[in-house]
């Protein structure tokens, strides 16, 4: 295997495409972007909700210029990304407008991933891929969002699906979503579940502390318990086949699946309601490495590793298991250093994480696994390299 040159894959990057910058330009409620001066210059800003800390972020060029993109990629060494659009999708659009756009969007990301570079070194695959856009919101069709579905399939740079936690809003545990599901899992779409809204935003109090904890914790609670509500539901037995990749390394959900487990266990309303325990069913997800630390990424390696053994009429702990479900991302063009320097401290940090995980420290090919080779068996690709 050490003669075999293996790709870095970044799974969690993200790109607001020039007709989507259009659309929250012409806007003027969050989100939004607006000129924004602080008495010296004036910079376009990003408002993504309403109360933002610091009257949103920055935003360039970077978001949206696939050079930029490129040009990241290769500074950090990135062979392959596969791009998603960023929050808030189309939620803040009326049904009509949101089938319109999505299927605009769908098409110029086709055109924005079949027309990068060959990735160099790996014959036949291209530098970038994409994750589309549902036009999950109030009042849609579901025929619609089956239809966008059979749209994607059509288009061949596009390996998956990203979508926030509110589905057509009532969120992801919504029965009415049963039949997206279904045709989800039978395109072989990767859905990828990132958050938007957090939580309750006086939780953080009234000291000025930027956006440091709305993305640190309210982002990863509100997936925690996007996910927790799924599994409940039950949506991973009616649907076993589906590949769903959580933003995040799965939020707290790693750390609180035996509580939940437990409090299952002794609830007369849930107790009898799904195939497994809880933990089972972190063993069917995928979750990015975007986590900063190898501590954690360890943790959430070896949870995922022990859920076969809470499969329903029993199983065993598989430790490779947990580094074949985590995936190499950057969340770029988000968290860039705040001064200028050749590399990302965010990106190194992960990369450094990765390769100093216990148990995949020692391992050239678990590490190789979450750097990119996971990524390219999720996405269908891998047999286009290793025949």
């Amino acid at each position: 295997m050490a003669n075999i040159r293996h790709p870095i894959v970044d799974v969690h990057t993200h790109v607001y495409l020039p007709r989507y910058a259009a659309e929250l330009r012409a806007r003027t409620s969050a989100p939004r972007i607006l000129n924004w001066t602080n008495g010296i210059k004036t910079e376009e800003r990003l408002l993504i909700l309403d109360g933002e800390p610091s009257g949103g972020r920055p935003i360039g060029p970077q978001y949206w210029d696939r050079d930029e993109k490129l040009e990241f990629m290769q500074r950090h060494g990135i062979n392959i990304s596969f791009v998603s659009s960023a929050n808030p999708w189309l939620d803040f659009l009326p049904a009509d407008r949101a089938q319109t756009l999505a299927h605009e969007l769908n098409d110029n990301l086709e055109e924005y991933c079949a027309t990068s570079p060959p990735a160099e070194g790996f014959s036949g695959l291209k530098t970038l891929y994409g994750f589309g856009l549902l036009p999950l919101v109030p009042n849609v069709e579901v025929s619609t969002i089956i239809q966008t579905i059979e749209h994607l399939k059509s288009l061949p740079h596009i390996r998956g699906i990203i979508m926030g936690t509110k589905g057509i809003g009532k969120g992801l545990d919504d029965n009415a979503l049963d039949p997206v599901w279904d045709a989800i899992q039978a395109a072989r779409l990767v859905v990828f579940i990132h958050p938007h809204y957090g939580v309750d935003s006086t939780a953080f109090g009234e000291n000025d502390n930027g956006h440091v904890l709305p993305l640190a914790l309210g982002f990863p609670f509100e997936t925690t318990i996007a996910i927790t509500r799924l599994i409940l539901s039950g949506v991973l037995d009616r649907f076993p086949d589906l590949r769903l990749l959580l933003a995040h390394s799965g939020g707290a959900l790693p750390q609180l699946s035996s509580r939940l487990a437990s409090c299952i266990q002794h609830d007369p309303i849930v107790a009898n309601r799904l195939k497994h325990d809880a933990r089972y069913y972190l063993g069917q997800l995928y979750f990015d490495a975007v986590a900063y630390g190898s501590e954690e990424l360890t943790f959430v390696s070896r949870t995922i590793s022990r859920a076969s053994a809470f499969k329903n009429g029993g199983g065993t702990v598989d430790a490779p298991v947990g580094s074949a479900r985590l995936l190499f991302g950057t969340d770029h063009p988000f968290f860039p250093p705040l001064e200028a320097s050749q590399k990302w401290p965010s990106v190194e940090n992960n990369l450094a994480a990765i390769r100093s995980m216990a148990g995949v420290d020692s391992r050239p090919e678990h590490q190789a696994n979450i750097l990119g080779l996971n990524a390219l068996r999720l996405f269908d690709l891998h047999d286009q390299v290793y025949t």
